[in-house]
């Protein structure tokens, strides 16, 4: 029995009796082995088959019984089973039972010799693959055991696939699904399960775009769609699909996809396999690899620096495609070149050093470019061995560092030049002068701004600026000007060509290439050239660099005179501090000798020493106005003797106001010369005090109330001693020297007894005695009584020809009265001429007898009629008269002197005065008010608790006041009479 075809290497196992022994061959070469049917032996030696040919099997294993068989196939496998129902030790369908708990692929024939349809169900029920009788063709032979081992071979391939997709399915690090041809899915792989939270019943059947898997991708269900027809088509198709993970943070999640799709035998596609691996770090990998390479090639593309290798010739082996960059030629230009001679120059650097030392560093030669431009060249050169080449040089352009060096070295020089600089003018010069040289621009100028003007003057301009544009004008630090706006914005411009500006140019310029630079507050640095274009970033920034150290050389001598001017100050300062603390220091002292003082001469005396003392002031004398108003008097001086020589000298005529302590006395104001030399020529005294080293003068009056006690006077040795703050304390001081002055002639005036008495008509609506007797058509008299309280005055006045409820109404409405009350009944005069009575008058400050006594003037009496009102005032001789008579005529609008007489007091002592300094004001009130009121007439107009209860005090108290001031002024009076006390007590 022959086989049509066969593998060389098929092993077959023949399972036979004596009885029914099988035709098969061996091919050529190939060993039978044949086992004896006798289970007491071992294997019997096989016997070799001479017939064997090609087609046969490798190998023929012939066993007769079921045990040998079955250890055969442990000890050895084989690719079929060919075996006779009838065995040795049990039948056909044993063995194949016994096989098949083995191995269910195994192909196994049986051919029974004698067999029916019962057994071939059975064979078939058993498990085998071809059942064929024995009496059939030993070409149907063969044929079913061909056909058995290639089923069995197909079996075994396909549980081999089944095992590679068991593991491809079943690899943890990979997602997979088998999905229907339309994308639905059909299995999906634990991996897949755990990542989307789902088990395989949820998501078989679904769609597997719409899993919750692809929901953080962008275009991946598209994707994946369209990748799933074309595989439906039958292409393996791979895609690349991007998640974004929940946290924006984290990385995203590439996954390569790929789809391929599945063949049943008719070569239809019945499924498709997808299998998503994640990729995210190979990803990442080619991602930076392709930005490293774009990085590469950038940088190479762009690098300044230019690399060229050549060989020990000097012919180029390699040129860098950015040689353009410096040279300006192409990379095969160059190469055409022929050497790097040609190039860089011959002998650019020694070939033994270079051998010696395998590298030299920072060459600087010079070459021309294709435009002819020359370029400073810094070139490294290094030994190689790169293919052919053998010498690298790395070339690098420093034409601009190289510029910018020489141009920071002269920059540096200006500098230095700036510092020394101590003007604005001197820095534009320095600046102008230097912009040359530093720019290697032909025209430069500077403006200045004027502050006090509000423009932008020419302060310096080279020569080249004057030969292209010609005289420079003056411009507002306005927009319509290209340096006004500059100046305004605070903003550099440059220009390729200035006639272009939007500001229109001077059309006989021949600028073309210029910058305008802002120097800060102070000005605009202004560059040009004859040439379009003429600034490169280089120049740009040195114009920057020149006028930025210009703007700081600025800000320096600002900043110093600034500080001049306020070291200048402060020492001024520092001088009217000096000044106030010594003016304080006079103040002081004069205040507590006019504390001390108990005559007018004494505080003169005082307060012109207290001037003069330590060096204070050279001369000050204080004078008073002589009896006739036609001069002034020196009453007091103090100072060296120069002092009393300077004042005999000069004129003191109240006619020549020139002078100051006359102009003074005349003006009453305080005169200040601050400078005596100042009009040395127009007026004679300037001279005189000059002489005697007196160079600045203060005359201050000595007023109070508008009553003036002469003039004080004070000469400096030094000019602008008198300052504002000097003037005000020392026109402070004559209001305090002049208040002092009446304080004591007050004191005087009271301990002399004799004084001038004057009497004046007064014209005045607005005097409160004339208002009241016009309004109430009656006369009022006053003896010069006044009670001062802290409100005011009160005074007992005396009504004729009214009763006191008339005063009471027509004082309602007056300012100057506070309150009225009615002290007595109004009763009839003797003469029949109408009532008479007492009323309390309440006034208001200012009361004309509290302004009088303020200056020793005591305010004798009152009467004031309907149409006239007489006032009589008692001036001691301590005090002026005529100075009286101008306070009082200061008091009202028109005074008339009618007489004036010298008078004494009668006894040795003023009684008056006498008894007010021991009574109280309470006491005074109460006693005023019964005598007014009536108690002590006879009989009385009004009981004591009448007058207690309009005082609101108790009876008792009344009577207690009365009787203390009875005793009081019989004490007065017995002793101005020499009676002894006892002796008045005893008449008492």
């Amino acid at each position: 029995m022959r086989f049509a075809r066969t593998d060389d290497d098929v092993r077959l196992l023949v399972v036979e009796n004596d009885d029914h022994r099988f035709d098969v061959e061996l091919s050529d070469g190939a060993d039978e082995r044949v086992r004896s049917l006798d289970q007491r032996t071992a294997a019997v030696e096989p016997t070799v088959d001479d017939t064997a040919s090609a087609s046969g099997f490798a190998a023929v294993d012939r066993i007769t019984d079921v045990t040998t068989a079955l250890e055969t196939l442990e000890r050895r496998p084989v690719d079929c089973v060919l075996t006779a129902q009838n065995l040795a030790d049990g039948g056909g369908l044993e063995l194949v039972e016994r096989i098949r708990d083995r191995d269910p692929d195994l192909p196994i024939v049986l051919a029974p010799r004698e067999g029916d349809e019962s057994l071939a169900s059975d064979a078939i029920t058993v498990g085998v693959t071809e059942y064929v009788p024995a009496d059939r063709p030993p070409e149907e032979l063969a044929a079913t055991l061909e056909r058995a081992i290639e089923r069995g071979r197909d079996r075994r391939r396909c549980r081999e696939r089944a095992r590679q997709f068991g593991a491809v399915f079943d690899d943890s690090g990979t997602y997979v699904w088998v999905l229907e041809p339309d994308g639905r899915v059909r299995r999906a792989n634990d991996p897949v399960l755990e990542t989307i939270d789902a088990t395989a019943a949820d998501v078989r059947g679904r769609p597997l775009p719409e899993l919750s898997l692809w929901q953080r991708t962008a275009t991946g269900r598209s994707s994946i769609r369209d990748a799933i027809e074309r595989a439906a088509n039958g292409t393996i198709v791979h895609r690349e699909v991007t998640l974004h993970r929940s946290d924006e943070r984290d990385e995203p999640r590439t996954f390569e996809l790929t789809v391929r799709p599945v063949r049943d035998e008719s070569g239809s596609v019945v499924s498709l396999l997808v299998q998503a691996s994640d990729v995210t770090e190979r990803a990442r990998l080619e991602r930076e690899l392709r930005e490293s390479e774009e990085l590469h090639r950038v940088t190479l593309r762009n690098m300044t620096d230019t690399i060229l290798i050549t060989d020990d010739d000097g012919e180029f082996t390699y040129v860098c495609p950015n040689v353009h960059f410096i040279f300006g030629y192409t990379d095969d230009e160059i190469r055409e070149m022929g050497t790097i001679d040609e190039l860089l120059g011959p002998e650019l650097f020694d070939r033994a050093k270079l051998e010696e030392e395998g590298v030299l560093t920072n060459i600087e030669c010079t070459a021309t470019d294709r435009m002819g431009n020359e370029h400073t060249l810094l070139v490294n050169v290094r030994k190689v061995s790169i293919q052919d080449g053998t010498v690298l040089y790395s070339c690098r352009d420093i034409t601009t560092r190289k510029r910018r060096e020489e141009a920071l070295t002269a920059l540096h020089r200006t500098t230095r030049e700036l510092l020394y600089a101590e003007s604005e003018r001197e820095i534009a010069d320095v600046v102008v002068e230097d912009a040359t040289e530093i720019l290697d621009l032909e025209a430069s100028a500077t403006y200045l701004f004027d502050t006090d003007e509000n423009v932008l003057e020419p302060a310096a301009v080279s020569s080249g600026m004057a030969r292209l544009h010609g005289p420079l004008s003056r411009h507002r630090a306005t927009d319509d000007s290209i340096s006004g706006a500059v100046f305004v914005d605070g903003e550099s411009r440059f220009f390729e060509d200035i006639t272009d500006a939007d500001v229109p140019a001077s059309p006989t310029t021949d600028i073309r290439g210029a910058g305008f630079v802002p120097l800060g507050d102070h000005g605009v640095l202004v560059v040009g050239s004859a040439d379009v274009d003429a600034f490169d970033e280089v120049d740009r920034e040195l114009t920057d660099l020149l006028a930025a150290t210009a703007e700081a050389a600025l800000d320096r001598v600002e900043r110093e005179r600034t500080l001049r001017e306020r070291d200048r100050e402060l020492k001024r300062r520092n001088r009217q501090l000096t000044r106030i603390n010594r003016i304080n220091e006079i103040i002081r002292e004069i205040d507590a000798a006019l504390v001390e003082a108990e005559t007018r001469e004494e505080i003169e005396a005082a307060v012109c020493e207290r001037l003069t003392s330590a060096d204070r002031f050279a001369f000050a004398w204080i004078g008073t106005t002589d009896a006739g108003g036609d001069r002034l008097e020196p009453s007091t001086l103090d100072g060296e003797g120069r002092g009393q020589d300077y004042l005999d000298s000069v004129s003191l005529s109240l006619t020549d106001a020139s002078e100051p302590a006359v102009r003074t006395a005349t003006d009453r104001e305080v005169t200040v010369i601050s400078n005596v030399v100042d009009g040395l020529r127009d007026e004679s005294w300037r001279s005189e005090a000059l002489s005697r080293e007196y160079q600045s003068v203060v005359g201050v009056p000595l007023a109070y109330d508008e009553f003036t006690y002469g003039v004080v006077t004070v000469y400096a040795d030094e000019p602008d001693a008198f300052d504002e703050v000097t003037r005000t304390v020392l026109a402070e001081l004559g209001e305090t020297i002049a208040s002092a002055i009446a304080a004591v002639e007050r004191k005087q005036a009271l301990l002399t007894d004799s004084r001038t008495r004057l009497e004046f008509d007064v014209d005045d609506e607005s005097f409160v005695f004339s208002r009241l007797a016009a309004r109430a058509d009656c006369t009022l008299s006053f003896d010069g009584g006044v009670r001062l309280h802290e409100d005011g005055a009160a005074v007992f006045t005396t009504v004729e020809g009214t009763s006191p409820s008339d005063i009471v109404d027509a004082a309602a409405d007056l300012i100057a009265v506070e309150a009225v009350r009615e002290i007595g009944d109004g009763e009839s005069a003797g003469d029949g001429d109408g009532t008479t009575g007492t009323v309390l008058l309440e006034l208001s400050p200012p009361f004309l007898a509290l302004q009088l006594a303020d200056h020793g003037v005591v305010l004798r009496s009152v009467e004031a009629t309907p149409t006239t009102t007489r006032i009589v005032v008692d001036v001691p001789p301590s005090v002026d008269a005529r100075g009286s008579v101008d306070v009082v005529a200061n008091a009202f609008s028109d005074v008339d002197l009618q007489a004036k007489r010298a008078v004494d007091r009668t006894t040795a002592r003023d009684l008056r005065t006498e008894l007010l300094e021991r009574l109280t004001d309470r006491q005074l009130e109460v006693v005023q008010l019964a005598y007014y009121g009536g108690y002590f007439a006879s009989p009385r107009e009004r009981s004591g608790e009448d007058v207690a209860d309009a005082l609101g005090i108790s009876p008792a108290a009344f009577y207690r006041h009365v009787r203390t001031v009875q005793r009081k002024l019989f004490t007065i009076l017995f002793d101005e009479l020499g009676v002894p006390a006892s002796t008045a007590r005893g008449v008492e």
